[in-house]
């Protein structure tokens, strides 16, 4: 897997604007911030027009309404050409107390709405590209729940880079979070084609789904299984009915955190330690592990208590199907096969 730090991949509400009810589209905030524009235009206007006798024309020494907006336009924009000026001292206390604040707040209005329209989306979408362009091989957490926090923290403490991992929730301040950790993060609907094309969900290493609804999670599965026919898919599934569903709509390993957690209780029944056992090989913090990985070039041919790791082999799959280090299929090792291994924390670490 590539280790390579990629910058984070994180759009701003309104350029992939993907839960926002209520967001105005772009030509209505467009509009919203030209007219307070020019309504503050307007009040410097009247403003100017009521004070007039406080201003000289050096041209032809009379104040129209004409001249009145062309001296507002000038002014407001800094311009300044001099042939009309504030002359009387109330002019020139209005300029400076009244038209200079909001001719800073009609400068900020139009270089906000140049940044935003213009500059910022331009940024964005180049830096968009050049993430899509190095992402590959990377690990996709679609929601950032507890479930969803939890796996991507034990995928860091496992030694994969942050950078390696794309997080994508709907929720603003869990996408902060995730950000905060260090991962690539896109606010917006898991389900959608588009968002998980932009994170080129073909390409990644795995897909983590926990939606924190069944049917959520269900429908976001369909739709990356569409989208990437040989990514491996892991989903959270809270519902035991709901386990086929999720398996028929394509994913690989279905986990259901009520039926874990009745199985550390019944562990915990039969014997004082071995939900404690269980939990250790779960979690990377503990002295062991249980790990999956291919069969390496130099055990080919070797039986699973011959591992070149120094784990304990317990299972392999060979096309699918599972044999037990008790069944005579695990005595000689094939290519293609995948292990499932017990090992201990240093040898992790080493590895």
């Amino acid at each position: 897997m590539s280790k390579k730090r990629n910058p984070k991949l994180s759009l701003q509400s309104g350029f992939h604007t993907l839960r926002r009810a209520a967001k105005w589209p772009i030509w209505a905030d467009l509009t919203a911030r030209l007219g307070l524009a020019f309504f503050l235009i307007a009040i410097v206007v009247l403003v100017h027009w009521i004070d007039r006798a406080g201003l000289k024309d050096s041209h032809d020494g009379q104040i129209s309404f004409l001249d009145v907006v062309y001296f507002t336009m000038i002014s407001v924009t800094t311009t300044g050409f001099g042939d009309i000026a504030p002359v009387s001292d109330r002019s020139r206390l209005i300029e400076a107390v009244i038209v200079t604040p909001i001719r800073i707040a009609v400068l900020f209005i139009f270089v906000g709405t140049a940044y935003q329209f213009a500059i910022k989306r331009t940024w964005d979408k180049w830096r968009m590209a050049r993430i899509q362009a190095k992402l590959t091989d990377h690990y996709v957490v679609l929601g950032y729940g507890t479930s969803g926090a939890e796996a991507v923290r034990e995928l860091i403490a496992r030694g994969t880079d942050p950078s390696c991992i794309v997080v994508i929730d709907q929720a603003r301040n869990r996408i902060n979070a995730a950000e905060a950790a260090g991962c690539n993060v896109l606010e917006g609907d898991a389900s959608n084609d588009d968002t998980l094309v932009d994170v080129r969900i073909a390409e990644a290493h795995s897909v983590l789904v926990s939606a924190g609804r069944d049917d959520t999670s269900i429908l976001i599965v369909l739709t990356v299984r569409h989208l990437a026919p040989h990514v491996p898919i892991s989903v959270v599934i809270r519902a035991q009915d709901n386990e086929l569903l999720a398996r028929q709509a394509g994913a690989n390993n279905v986990i259901n955190p009520v039926s874990f957690t009745g199985l550390l209780l019944a562990g915990s029944a039969q014997g004082a330690h071995v939900a404690d056992y269980m939990a250790d090989l779960a979690a990377v913090g503990g002295k062991v592990q249980l790990r999956e990985r291919k069969v390496s070039a130099e055990e080919i041919g070797r039986s699973l208590d011959q591992l070149a790791s120094g784990g304990r082999g317990l299972r392999i799959y060979r096309a699918g199907k599972p044999y037990g280090f008790w069944e005579p299929e695990v005595q000689k090792l094939e290519p293609g096969d995948m292990i499932v291994e017990v090992i201990n924390c240093e040898t992790c670490e080493a590895d």
